[in-house]
Parts: C-alpha cells; structure tokens; sequence
C-alpha cells in the first residue's frame, strides 16, 4: 500500500469513525468496503463482521432484500436516491431512519460503488405521529364542543319555554281573571294575590337554577372550594352521590381561567362517576404540591376500561384539553370494579397569589 492509499485510507477511517449517523461504503457487487463507528454499534457486531460481506450476510433477509434493490437502483440510474425505512434495532424497537445512497465514480466517470448514511429520525416520526393525533382529537374535540354548545342552547330554550315561559302565561291568566272580574271580594283577592306572589318565587328560583347551572357565580365571588361545595351539594341532592369534600389549604391563587378548568374538570369527573361509573361515593380532595395544586376525585363506581382512553372518551379528552390550556395535566387511572381516580395537577402563579376579576 502506497503512502497515499494509506493516507486516504485513514482519513476515510477519521470521517466515518466521528460521523453521528450510520455510513458506509459498497462496491459494486454491494460488498462493505468500509462502515462508520454508528454502523457498527446499532448492529452490535465489529468491524470484521462486516466488512467485505454483502447485505443478506449481515442483515434479515428482507431488510437486506430492500439494500440490494435500492444500492442497484443507484448503480443503474447513476443517480442518488433517498428514502426512509424501518426495522428493528437489537433489543426489538422498531426504529425509523432516513437514508441517502449515492453513487461513486473514478477519476474516469464510472460507477465503481455506492456510499450511504442513515439518520435514526425515530424521534422525528413519533413527534409526526403525535402532531398529527392532536390534529384529529383536536377537530374531533371542536366538532364535539359544537355539538354541545348546540344541545346546551336547545336545553336552555326548552328551560325557558317550559320553565319560565309557562310560569308568566300563568301569571297572565291570572292578571285577566281578575281584570274580567268586579268587584272581587277581598278574600277572593287575596288569595288570588298570594298565588300569583308563589308563582313569581318559583319564577325567581327557575331563573336563578338556570343561571347557575350555566355559570355558578359562587365561583367568581367566593372562590373554588365554595365552588366544589356547592356542586358536591347538588350532585348529592340530584343524583345521590354521596361527595366527601377536603381542602388543605384555602383557596388556591389561580388565575380565572385555571379556576374555571378546576370547576369543569371536577364537574365532569363526578358527572362520569354518575353516569358511567355508577358510583355511591366520591371524594374530592385538594392539596399543594411544591409549585403545583392537586384535585383528585376518587370514586366507588364501576371503573374504567383498559380501552377507555381519553381519546376514547369526549369527556375524558375534554378534561384533558381544559387541563392543557390551563398549563396543568390531567390522570385518569382506575380499573374495572375497583373505581376510577382523577387527578388534575395546575401550576401555581409565581408570587403566590393571583388577582379576581369581579
């Protein structure tokens, strides 16, 4: 060997030996000429193992079925192909990789052999895979939050059609009875005025459910866990739950918007303990944790699925969308028979406190 070749020989050594990706060189019958360190460790083989063999004496037969079509797809079209692959690395991961062959020629412009690189964009793919089920649950969310707000309106005219709208027509039959009617005794009138008065006060207390239900102002004036009190009250009284409630700490300083999310999500985690899990009891309990507060709900009822994934479930995905926009998470664990947990972990404001919007 002349002092040349024993020159490029190294320097070729130096550049494949500190590449970051896999690397090699081939011949033209698809023999290994030379290998990066990369190469050998994502094999776990030396150097010797490889080199001066072909692709079915080192890789599974149909890993090295693609090599042999892809390295004389180079050397008949003389052109440089990429593509991305997959196959499993040693312990059995399924690994991606984005290759590059490209052919090399003499001093005289012939094709003597091939040259290639592999990146493991494994990484890449799975960020891929996870952006693009966001984009699905995300117009499955936006479609499911239309359908919602739509039934919540149609809920709310029925309540006023059927609720209120009936409660007035029935003041106003009164007010023209007793308009066509003179002159009215004045036990006659009485009575007829208490009844109206009744009527008003259930008008009033109609109004105010339908308000609450839509928005509890408690949340606003008093705070989260006057909040959860009250909605533990109702869903005890409503569906008989029985909702254990247990605050460490006051009220916790989040922002509006984070308060808001701790109301829903815990309204939606009963609502499931009702609903789905038939649940007797539930707990709500919350608790500071370093720099976060934790909500958990802990229910008797029947569990969850090992298949009920949040993406399975609109109210789980729900929860955990609130949880994200608030900047928190959300844990749904539980096991069939044995009740579900519902954890929400929000970040607290640095400073310790957050101002109310009144």
């Amino acid at each position: 060997m002349s002092p040349t070749d024993d020159a490029d020989r190294r320097l070729r050594r130096a550049l494949l030996d500190n590449m970051p990706d896999m690397a090699w060189i081939k011949d033209r019958e698809s023999r290994y000429l030379a290998v990066s360190s990369a190469y050998l460790e994502t094999l776990g083989v030396n150097e010797a193992d490889v080199i001066g063999r072909k692709p079915e004496e080192v890789w599974p037969a149909d890993v090295a079925d693609v090599y042999l079509q892809t390295d004389r797809a180079v050397l008949r079209s003389g052109k440089r192909r990429r593509y991305e692959e997959s196959r499993r690395d040693p312990g059995g991961e399924l690994r991606w990789y984005d290759t590059i062959k490209s052919p090399i020629r003499d001093d005289a412009g012939r094709i003597v052999g091939t040259v290639g690189i592999s990146r493991d964009i494994t990484r890449r793919k799975a960020s891929e895979a996870e952006l693009i089920a966001s984009r699905a649950e995300l117009r499955r969310l936006s479609g499911a939050e239309q359908r919602a707000r739509e039934s919540e309106r149609a809920r709310i005219a029925r309540e006023l059609h059927d609720e209120l709208g009936q409660t007035l027509t029935a003041i106003k039959m009164q007010l023209v009875s007793l308009k066509s009617v003179a002159p009215i005794p004045a036990e006659t009138l009485a009575g007829r005025l208490e009844r109206l008065i009744g009527i008003v006060d259930q008008s009033v207390v109609d109004l105010r459910r339908i308000a609450t239900e839509l928005r509890p102002l408690i949340l606003d004036e008093l705070g989260l866990p006057a909040a959860l009190e009250w909605l533990a009250q109702t869903v005890s009284e409503q569906a008989q739950l029985a909702v254990a409630l247990d605050f460490e700490v006051g009220d916790p300083p989040f922002d509006p918007d984070a308060r808001t999310a701790a109301f829903r999500i815990v309204q939606e985690a009963l609502t499931n303990a009702v609903r789905h899990g038939h649940a007797s009891q539930a707990r709500v309990f919350g608790r500071r944790r370093g720099d976060a507060f934790e909500i958990t709900v802990e229910d008797d009822g029947r569990g969850i699925e090992p298949s009920s994934t949040p993406t399975g479930r609109l109210g789980l995905a729900g929860m955990r969308e609130r949880a994200r926009l608030a900047g928190g998470t959300v844990e749904i664990v539980g096991a069939p028979g044995r009740g579900t947990t519902v954890t929400l972990r929000l970040p607290l404001p640095r400073g310790g406190s957050a101002k109310r919007k009144r």
